[in-house]
């Protein structure tokens, strides 16, 4: 049931301050390269599937250490291709007790990938090559030239008979003031595109405009979810949602509709080490679920899992295998495996 998986999207250089320091306090940064795309991409190899990653990367020696890091997660390299100068950056200050994590982004729209020109991927060639193609809401966001580029990719994968995922991912940073607006004609276009998506009632209520007379979340998503798939005829939404506890745990619940029906998650209660990439661990494990055929029980359970497992691990990347999860669903956290 191996697919061949594509994900569209930046690579970013990731600076992590140290442990708990501020960035004001630290002399020393931490590198590594990550993005959705690449996070996607890596955890569905890592689950057995085929991943590539569509992007630019610059043609200097930070390219080709990005090259590198990619080659090591598992990442075809088929669908990258050079030019450009720059790199996105990002700056990493870990939270603690009442002070949440803080993401300070750097030189992000003047990166390789976000000024890359018209011509410079072949999207009818790599559909004919890929079954699913994955797009994020934060690459949505970059300009307008990167929004045709997902356009034309998602139409082409669909022209052939493929799955589009779409992750709406909204970040009201990116889109700046006005930023609902601006984002909704483009999410909407996205939405009927796509065959599988990743959201949740916040989605619908701001970023779709959709109304709603219920006060709890819940109520909400159980009210909006059921109206966004029947209007953009989506056959699978998904998403979370997460509490912060007084004792520094996070609680995490997963949802599927689908078959016009919704499936729940148990609750998992966890420590946190690097919370950045959860979200991608659990769109990963959904599309896994998807795609080995898995009740919507077991996948969404799967895809919670997955999104509790990438807590605990340092870095955005999912690291996990599909046994590693399986026994996370089933087995109490324990002493050393040997």
């Amino acid at each position: 049931m191996a697919k061949r998986i594509a994900a569209f999207g930046e690579v970013m250089m990731r600076l992590q301050v140290p442990g708990y320091e501020l960035l004001s306090q630290a002399s020393s940064l931490n590198y590594s390269f990550s993005g959705t795309g690449v996070n996607v991409s890596s955890a569905l190899a890592r689950l057995g599937h085929t991943g590539h990653l569509i992007s630019r990367l610059p043609a200097n020696a930070v390219g080709d250490a990005a090259e590198s890091y990619l080659r090591k997660l598992g990442i075809s390299q088929s669908f990258i291709v050079r030019g450009g100068n720059y790199l996105g950056m990002y700056f990493l200050e870990n939270g603690f007790g009442a002070r949440p994590s803080r993401v300070t982004y750097s030189n992000r729209q003047e990166s390789s990938f976000n000024t890359a020109p018209e011509s410079t991927y072949h999207f009818a060639e790599i559909a004919k090559n890929i079954d699913i193609v994955h797009f994020c809401g934060i690459t949505l966001a970059m300009n307008d030239n990167v929004r045709r580029h997902m356009k034309d990719l998602a139409r082409a994968v669909k022209a052939n008979g493929g799955t589009v995922v779409f992750d709406c991912n909204y970040r009201p940073a990116h889109w700046g003031e006005g930023g609902y607006a601006k984002a909704k004609p483009h999410y909407e276009e996205m939405l009927q595109l796509a065959d599988i998506v990743m959201m949740n009632e916040k989605d619908a209520m701001f970023t779709l405009g959709m109304p709603t007379d219920q006060i709890e979340s819940q109520e909400q998503l159980m009210e909006l979810i059921p109206a966004v798939a029947e209007q953009y005829q989506i056959s699978v939404i998904a998403g979370t949602h997460r509490n912060i506890n007084g004792d520094n745990t996070h609680s995490l619940r997963g949802f599927i509709y689908k078959d016009s029906s919704f499936t729940f998650s148990n609750l998992l209660t966890f420590s946190i080490y690097d919370r950045i990439g959860a979200g991608d661990a659990f769109t990963s494990g959904i599309v896994h679920g998807e795609i080995q055929g898995f009740s919507p029980e077991k996948t969404v359970g799967f895809a919670a899992a997955a999104g509790m497992l990438a807590h605990t691990i340092v870095g955005d990347t999912p690291m996990s295998s599909e046994g590693d999860i399986l026994r996370a669903m089933t087995e109490a956290v324990g002493d050393v495996e040997r």
